[in-house]
């Protein structure tokens, strides 16, 4: 039974929480306002509840606490986080907002409104809407902190809503609003979703690697404690004004390592990572940072490789910091990051420190984050690409780290990591990209493929002859080179439609066939060609020959002849009408009754029964079925929702299926014997494929073996481990 007086008590502690948090930058009337806001909110949502069973008001007061307390918004946004939905959901206006609480307030909720909406079947609406959003970045980018504060609350309650939404909400966000997070400089934000995504997409990875953090805490703690001391001491005696924090990486950022350098858990070498933090002033932070580097290099020795100086050259989204890896006493590595406190709130909270800082007379020059935000508007402005399209240049652009390089004249450039020589082309001017023909780097010839290091010096090489290609989209990487890229080409192509339509009106004039629609839809329907321009431009560029085109393809009688003798299939119609209407069965059940339904195991994650599953349609394969941790799964699930389709096993185990399993261990004579007598008799496993590989007394293989499920393949790793000399046995994606 729900209890009203209760649920009022913890509205209000929520509420006072928040003000609490506030309370040191609240001006004259601040508190009024935001008391005045969270009125409105609480009225507009009075009778609303959330999945959950909660009052709705708590949502919009989580939002606004995340804004204040991990952002560091003010109370513009307080407000806004307060009225994020009350348009969306009630009665009230934007005009009503504006005229309560002023222009700033009502054009954030605006820019919020705006994201969401109802999209055509077909079109991916998440790329529309994320199009959408960033568009409001010209207006005002604290619409994109709160919807990122919104969608982190959202993640943080994701629990009580059904497993189909909670697949699309946790991949969507890991598709764009964990990426955008990095790029706005909010690594907190950032880890935490990442780790609620994997939370609820690979659940019992989540937890291993949880529980594992949790039993080395006590030894953590120790080893920390060890490390630190002498630094301590050191630093304390040279006078320096410091902090120092440990903490460990994240759970997605440890899974992530583990599986590209395909290593266990315990071989992740920087674990944990220490913080130092210096209380300095603006003018020698960086000669301070340099100081404490020289203190902790004289107590442990470097990695040379894992030097990163983030204090001479900050990243494009703002994050100055001094990084090594040094050697403990007990043989680990640990990654040191020696930062002032202005660093440090910029780091933990991007954009918004920024702001601060900035209005406290902090550095003069345009930040990194707002050239960013820049090219993101000149980006926005110029691209008439599809959403989509649009969507994954701006991804290729996000997730990224940079590479720094140089004009002939000693000019900084910072272009995005795996950035080509044709990129920075364009990256100095459309026309210059556009006639690119090569480069000098560092005075040596390069085609326009080559990748730019850090470093390099780059001069382009150009001809007025040149022209961009289709090729060229192969290796360009930034939006402003692509966009521009296919800018050129759809350019190209009308031009070539045109030239393809005077053709073909000349040759109708020869043939004495007049150029009506009937007649023009007869020629293109008889090159099965769907679009005018299309075969116009297949016409000017030979695909399609013009003498081709004869007097028969008009001829109705001769046309009838054609479409008699064609098969008309009944299951491609059906088909394309499902297609039409977007409609699916809702659940998809595999193993019984599924031989009506065309389904697909897919390779790129090889799924058996019992792994948690989903069912994707596509036009020409049927359904396949992915697992729902599958690497394409979170791009699949964000772009193309309306084709997903729930799917679950049965427990009609005759199918089998092929997974591959990765071993280790010390080489001696008889192993591979042992190993495929445990396969073999023990467990009735067929076995496809193994492939062994020694080097200097230790073996690394990999087995391909037919397994009816998941339960099945962990008796069989089970057994494989107690094989005297294994040292490691895991399941890998073939």
């Amino acid at each position: 039974m729900i209890d009203p007086e209760e649920e009022r008590k913890e509205i209000l502690r929520h509420y006072r929480r928040l003000l609490k948090y506030a309370k040191p930058f609240l001006k004259d009337n601040d508190a009024k306002i935001i008391k005045k806001a969270f009125n409105t909110s609480l009225e507009a949502h009075k009778n609303m509840r959330r999945k959950s069973g909660e009052p709705y008001i708590l949502h919009p007061l989580a939002v606004a606490q995340i804004a204040v307390e991990e952002i560091g918004l003010g109370t513009t946004s307080i407000v806004a986080a307060l009225l994020h939905d009350v348009v969306e959901d009630t009665e009230l206006e934007t005009k009503d907002v504006e005229r309560e609480f002023g222009s700033s307030v009502a054009r954030i909720i605006e820019g919020l409104t705006k994201i969401s909406g109802v999209f055509d079947y077909g079109t991916s609406q998440q790329a529309e809407n994320f199009r959408k959003m960033l568009l409001t970045l010209s207006d005002d980018v604290r619409v994109i902190l709160i919807k990122l504060a919104d969608r982190l609350h959202n993640m943080r309650t994701l629990d009580s809503m059904a497993r189909d939404k909670q697949l699309k909400i946790a991949s969507e966000t890991m598709y764009l609003y964990a990426p955008l997070a990095h790029r706005l400089g909010l690594y907190a934000i950032k880890s935490e979703l990442e780790d609620l995504y994997l939370k609820y997409t690979d659940t019992d990875t989540y937890k291993e690697i949880t529980n594992k953090i949790r039993q080395t805490k006590v030894a953590r703690n120790k080893f920390i404690k060890d490390f630190v001391t002498p630094l301590e001491e050191e630093l304390k005696r040279q006078g320096f004004d410091f902090e120092i924090k440990g903490r460990p990486k994240s759970i997605y950022s440890i899974l992530k390592k583990i599986r590209k350098q395909n290593i266990t858990f315990d071989e992740v070498y920087d674990l944990f990572a220490i913080r130092i933090i210096l209380n300095v002033p603006l003018e020698i932070e960086k000669a301070a940072c340099w100081s404490v580097y020289s203190i902790v290099t004289d107590f442990y020795q470097p990695n040379p490789d894992r030097l990163r100086d983030w204090v001479s050259t900050p990243r494009a989204n703002g994050y100055e910091s001094l990084h090594t890896t040094v050697m403990s006493r007990t043989g680990q590595w640990v990654e040191v990051q020696i930062r002032s406190q202005r660093m440090d709130d910029i780091a933990e909270k991007g954009y918004a420190a920024h702001w601060k800082y900035k209005t406290e007379g902090g550095h003069g020059q345009e930040s990194g984050l707002e050239q960013w935000i820049n090219k993101v508007r000149d980006m926005l402005e110029m691209n008439n690409s599809n959403a989509l399209e649009f969507m994954d240049d701006f991804r290729k652009n996000l997730f990224v780290e940079e590479v720094f390089v140089f004009t002939p004249k000693g000019q900084l450039i910072i272009l995005p990591d795996r950035a080509t020589a044709l990129d920075f082309a364009y990256e100095i001017h459309t026309q210059i990209g556009a006639q690119c023909i090569g480069a000098k780097v560092n005075q040596k010839l390069v085609p326009l493929s080559y990748r730019l290091h850090n470093g390099d010096q780059v001069e382009v090489l150009t001809s007025q002859k040149q022209r961009p290609s289709e090729e060229w989209l192969k290796f360009a990487t930034t939006s402003r080179a692509r966009s521009k890229i296919k800018e050129y080409l759809r350019e190209d192509r009308k031009i070539k439609a045109e030239e393809g339509r005077n053709l073909v009106e000349k040759r109708l004039q020869q043939l004495e066939v007049e150029p009506t629609p009937s007649n023009l839809n007869r020629l293109f329907t008889f090159f099965h060609v769907p679009h005018p321009q299309e075969f116009y431009y297949r016409i000017a560029i030979n695909k399609i020959d013009i003498k081709d085109i004869k007097e028969e393809i008009f001829d109705y009688s001769l046309v009838l002849e054609r479409a008699k003798n064609e098969h008309f299939d009944q299951k491609s119609f059906d088909k394309e009408v499902q297609k039409i209407r977007g409609v699916t069965s809702d659940m998809l059940v595999i193993g019984e009754n599924t031989a009506k339904i065309a389904y697909t195991i897919a390779t790129c994650c090889n799924p058996i029964p019992g792994d948690d599953v989903f069912g994707f349609e596509t036009e020409t394969e049927g359904i396949i079925i992915h697992r729902t941790s599958c690497p394409k799964a979170v791009e699949l699930m964000s772009n193309y929702g309306n084709r997903i389709v729930k799917a679950k096993w049965t427990d009609q185990y005759e199918l089998v299926f092929l997974a591959g399993i990765r071993i280790k261990g010390t080489d001696r004579v008889g192993m591979v014997n042992d190993l495929t007598k445990v396969i073999s008799n023990s467990l009735k496993v067929n076995m496809r494929s193994i492939t062994l590989d020694s080097h200097d007394g230790i073996f690394d293989g990999k087995i391909m073996v037919f397994v009816n499920d998941t339960s099945h393949l962990e008796k069989l790793i089970q057994r494989l481990n107690r094989v005297n000399g294994v040292i490691l046995v895991e399941r890998f994606d073939s």
